[in-house]
């Protein structure tokens, strides 16, 4: 009797489902959990600096192939897809939990009660990491396996193509490797040695309160080249918005007096521009986030409701567990789902160091798993970059906020509660987004569904423990909420709940955020990308730009190239050169945290100015078109 080959629906995958090779090894443990540690570092100090991560599946998987198959010698695709999958969840956990935990760090230095404690950030994070993982299992044969057709997973299906690569693994490794160093380097020269400032400014003459900056530093160009010129171009029309008119705006209706506006305590006439931006531009902003992440979701509903009743059409007919026979059908069993969720979501509720109560753990098991649901069905359709889970944390919050007060859980206990609901949602939301894909992957290359989820478990369980420390050691070098780590969205997140619970936020700017955005959806253009950029300083997406241009230059010159394979080539490089980038800026940012709380001072004392930072950002851009559209194919 021959054997099966292929998924129940017939389609084939790279390895049968009759091969066996190796897969959840020693190898591919420790040095996904090394990816899930590393990775997840890398993008908290990103998602804390500019409001975004990027997807680590594909720097992972390159770097894995370039220890695995080029340093150790082992042949088994399996085996680097277990490592992406391991290492990919310390960016999804890092993102759901710098978005909004470090609004307890503020709440903690306003209010005089210490900082939060390192075991509830760990805690926090853990479970929302692992009901994130729980509660997307169930959605796989519906997602994945039934419409692998019509959900194309971008990123998922992409990082498959590179594993599928194999035999070029060792030079893409390189060139992640290449920008993590370059990056590395160049932030310990400019924020380490500070031979040269890392954000530069100039004041516009004759018009007041207008001013042009960039921060110049690799993270942010590497973003701009990922994210592609177009949401480059929107993030810098958003801040020209505010820079260049609501700004000077502001400052010319209070120039002629001692005009005070809350929540500004100082006559306007006595604010710069960044006094202007802290005290008003960053709630209009907030609120045009605001409208454009929640009406993301509505746009969503119908994929929502589709979702739901194909899982669970899905899960009736064919069940969940062991009971496949086939290699690549099989999923961690139902009764370790159940039970697993179970005793999660009943330590939530018993377990004091957890702020949420029974109430709070009871809205996480709803809105939990309804939003896992939107996040997995959402990035098969649009990718992880695109996923709105901002809006979804936002109205998890606003409902939340209002149910806690009606019930007399208010003060700063319910402000906490609410949003440690939030937090928890917000992981498991990013978690089970980034799963898809990894699943996702694992279809397409041949991978025992069961091995990845379990995977996928302890790499959220490591990336738990370190983004916890990392967040404590970064809030102790420098606050959140800082210049340095203005943490944008966990900030908007604390307005929310300020706004819900107290009554204290100026509305009118809010809701003048939400006009702008109705106005940018009316004329057919995204509200949310236009509206980070109006709510973040104009410095990061001026450089964020840059990095745009080098993309639709390189692009713009591809088109009219007749060799389609070197351009794919080339584009693939700079992605992985900037994912490098991003990388070697995130570890030494971390770096420079553990010398600042240490009090280690590496200033050199020379400083070439900003003419000189300049310069050197414009080297950096230029290793960037080198790594792309100069970038010779090796054959």
């Amino acid at each position: 009797m021959s054997k099966n080959t292929s998924n129940k629906n017939g389609f084939q995958p790279f390895i049968p489902a009759h091969m066996k090779l190796p897969e959840f090894t020693g190898t591919s443990l420790i040095t996904g959990l090394i990816m899930a540690v590393v990775f997840g570092a890398a993008n908290a100090y990103l998602g804390l600096k500019v409001g975004m991560t990027i997807s680590a599946s594909i720097p992972a998987a390159v770097i894995s192939m370039g220890i695995i198959r080029g340093i150790m010698k082992r042949d088994s695709i399996l085996e680097n897809n277990m490592v992406q999958t391991i290492g990919s969840a310390g960016e999804s956990l890092a993102a759901g939990a710098i978005f909004t935990l470090p609004a307890l760090f503020v709440w903690s230095a306003e209010w005089g009660l210490g900082s939060p404690s390192l075991i509830t950030i760990t805690i926090l994070s853990l479970f929302g990491g692992i009901l994130g993982t729980l509660f997307m299992i169930p959605l796989r044969k519906a997602l994945i396996v039934k419409e692998h057709e019509t959900l194309p997973y971008p990123e998922g299906t992409a990082c498959a193509e590179v594993l599928r690569a194999g035999e070029e693994g060792g030079e893409k490794a390189k060139t992640t490797f290449l920008g993590l160093a370059i990056g590395a380097v160049y932030k310990f020269i400019a924020d380490g040695f500070r031979l040269f400032p890392s954000s530069v400014e100039a004041k516009i003459p004759g018009y007041k309160g207008a001013a042009i900056g960039a921060d110049i530093l690799p993270a942010l160009l590497g973003v701009g080249y990922i994210i592609g010129p177009k949401i480059s171009a929107y993030m810098l029309s958003g801040a020209v918005l505010g820079w260049f008119a609501i700004i000077p705006l502001i400052l010319y209706v209070g120039s002629g007096g001692q005009v005070i506006l809350y929540p500004s305590d100082v006559p306007i006439s006595q604010l710069d521009h960044w006094g202007i931006w802290d005290n008003y531009l960053r709630y209009i902003g907030a609120g045009a986030v605001a409208f454009g992440g929640i009406f993301s979701l509505i746009k969503s509903l119908p994929l929502i409701v589709r979702t739901f009743r194909d899982a669970i059409g899905s899960y009736a007919r064919s069940g969940l567990g062991d009971k496949d026979d086939i290699r690549t059908d099989r999923d961690i069993s139902l009764k370790v789902l159940i039970i697993g969720s179970l005793a999660v979501i009943l330590a939530m509720a018993m377990l004091p160091i957890v702020p949420v109560g029974i109430l709070g753990a009871v809205l996480i098991a709803v809105f939990g798993f309804f939003f896992a649901t939107v996040s997995s069905r959402i990035v098969g359709l649009i990718g992880s970059s695109s996923n709105p889970v901002s809006g979804m944390t936002i109205a998890t919050l606003i409902i939340t906020a209002v149910i806690f007060k009606a019930t007399g859980n208010d003060g700063q206990a319910g402000m906490i509660g609410t949003l440690s609901v939030g937090a928890v949602i917000c992981i498991i939301a990013a978690l089970a987004g980034d799963m898809s894909q990894d699943l996702k992957t694992g279809y397409l290359v041949g991978a025992t569904p069961k091995l990845q989820q379990y995977g996928e478990l302890i790499g959220s369980v490591a990336a738990a423990f370190a983004i916890g420390g990392v967040m404590v050691l970064l809030n102790n070098a420098w606050g959140f909420g800082s210049s340095e780590l203005p943490a944008p969205q966990a900030t908007l997140m604390r307005l929310v709940i300020e706004g819900v619970m107290g009554g204290n936020l100026p509305w009118v700017l809010v809701l003048t955020g939400v006009g702008i955005g109705i106005a940018v959806e009316l004329l057919g253009l995204p509200a949310l990308p236009i509206a980070i950029g109006l709510y973040l300083p104009l410095h990061l997406s001026t450089a964020i730009m840059a990095g745009g241009l080098v993309r639709g230059w390189m692009e713009y010159r591809h088109k009219r190239s007749e060799d389609k394979s070197l351009a794919e080539y080339q584009t693939d490089s700079g992605v992985l050169y900037s994912s490098g980038l991003i990388a070697g800026e995130g570890l030494i940012g971390i770096l420079l945290a553990v010398f600042a709380v240490w009090g280690v001072n590496l200033d050199l004392g020379l400083n070439i100015g900003q003419i000189g930072g300049l310069i050197a950002f414009m080297l950096l851009v230029l290793t960037l078109v080198w790594q792309t559209a100069y970038k010779k194919k090796v054959r």
